[in-house]
């Protein structure tokens, strides 16, 4: 397994100075800076009728809406027009993603290259605007069975209420699809991927107040001691996600292609990372957790009354108690198997080699090569869901370091998940840039 390549302080510093001596390269760079400052405003603009005092309230003492806020950007902590941020979309690329080996004529559009993917994004974006428009109404019910609303202001599609809740939901889906939009510009005129862009700069924002909220509540000494269990973390995250298996190739044969006739020779390798699943294990294992304690609380009975069995499903299946945590970790790990393994079949790497004219070396082409990768990525997947699994709990590590207090829980939720994400943008931010300086003669990032 090969270590992350590490890089200095002063050569980043060059390397950025380097990056805006380049009209096009500091036109791209300025392009996503503007484009960030166009979604703060965005975020900035909220839905009518909010009591901004309850709202507040209920994201200091509720750390699932907290990990709801990153995938919005910070949005729905102000409950704007841009709420739900990209999550509708990145809920209905994961769809896609989970549908394509199973429907053929999706896998078909897949295999057409350019023009297919074409087709599936345009499908995935239609897919968005249902999703969120279903997200954007929960939400608001959601809200208003908190308290989160003036008096007078109703949710519902029935009576008066059903003209300001179709003007909410509408105003919500639209700025859902402004911020996909923007993020789109930002892959194609600027720099990194837009949607992880916006996501990361929501993470960013919001992360001094967190810290300000700790320094409150645990004192300087919990805060120091959280912010180095959050370095530590972060020094995990850099070390896995660079982590690569490396899978010997070799070439060895002559191709015929457009007339001509090529000799292929000589060896490379194939990079298998340990942690190819990235965020979505993540998602997924929050987003199943969430779904029994959501509906139980509508069947609950109000504190002071004996206990029924909806209230006993939002015991276990709440972020105080341990079992939550415990699901938490094992689905985690189950969910990172299952989404490398398919997207790891999608790519048929020993079609793709055997069609090349390659081989590793020691292994037959064809069934025994695709076995071979196979129980090569199923043992190194083993460490990425472990590492996700440990982010994932991240916030029993901080009850046990800095003490069991809600806001400390809350920070670790909301900081360790971010900082798989903020890591992740800023490495492929740094590769692109590289590339980009490498073009041009110029030392990049990563030495």
């Amino acid at each position: 397994m090969q270590r992350p390549q590490k890089s200095s302080m002063p050569r980043l510093i060059q390397a950025m100075v380097d990056a805006f001596r380049l009209p096009d390269l500091r036109w791209k760079l300025l392009f996503t800076l503007a484009m960030l400052i166009v979604f703060r405003f965005v975020a900035h603009v909220p839905v009518p009728g909010v009591d901004r005092q309850a709202l507040s309230s209920l994201f200091q003492n509720s750390a699932l809406l907290g990990m709801l806020d990153l995938f919005s950007g910070g949005a729905m902590r102000n409950l704007s027009v841009a709420a739900m941020g990209v999550y509708p979309y990145i809920t209905a690329s994961i769809i896609m993603q989970l549908l394509v080996p199973i429907i053929p004529r999706l896998q078909s559009l897949q295999k057409e290259g350019e023009e297919g993917r074409r087709k599936l994004d345009q499908w995935t974006h239609w897919l968005m605007v249902p999703l969120a428009m279903m997200q954007a109404y929960g939400q608001l019910i959601l809200f208003q069975r908190e308290g989160v609303f003036q008096a007078g202001v109703k949710i519902g599609l029935s009576g008066d209420a059903l003209l300001p809740t179709a003007a909410m939901v509408l105003s919500m889906t639209a700025g859902t699809v402004f911020l996909v939009w923007i993020g789109e510009r930002i892959t194609e005129n600027g720099i990194g991927n837009g949607i992880s862009i916006i996501i990361f700069g929501g993470i960013v924002t919001g992360m001094p107040s967190n810290m300000g909220q700790t320094l409150v509540t645990s004192g300087a000494w919990g805060l120091i001691k959280t912010i180095i269990l959050l370095l530590a973390i972060a020094s995990f995250i850099v070390y896995v996600t660079e982590a690569v298996r490396r899978i010997p190739v070799q070439y060895s044969r002559s191709l015929f292609r457009g007339g001509k006739m090529y000799r292929q020779s000589g060896g490379t390798h194939i990079p298998l990372r340990v942690n190819t699943a990235g965020m979505i294990p993540l998602i997924f294992a929050y987003s199943i957790l969430v779904l029994p304690s959501t509906v139980a609380s509508y069947f609950a009975r109000p504190a002071g009354q004996s206990a029924n069995l909806a209230n006993h499903i939002q015991n276990i299946f709440g972020v105080t108690g341990n079992a939550y945590w415990v699901l938490l970790f094992f689905l985690v790990v189950g969910f990172t198997f299952f989404y490398t393994m398919v997207i790891f079949q999608q790519q048929n790497l020993a079609e793709t080699l055997q069609k090349q004219g390659g081989f590793i070396p020691g292994i037959r082409p064809g069934r025994p090569t695709s076995d071979y990768l196979n129980k090569v990525i199923v043992r190194i997947t083993w460490g990425g869901a472990l590492f996700l699994a440990v982010v994932a709990v991240a916030p029993i590590l901080s009850r046990w370091l800095v003490g069991n207090t809600t806001s400390s829980a809350n920070l670790m939720l909301i900081s360790a998940a971010g900082l798989l994400i903020v890591v992740g943008v800023v490495l492929d931010t740094m590769r692109q840039i590289e590339a980009q300086l490498l073009m041009r003669h110029y030392e990049g990032f990563i030495k």
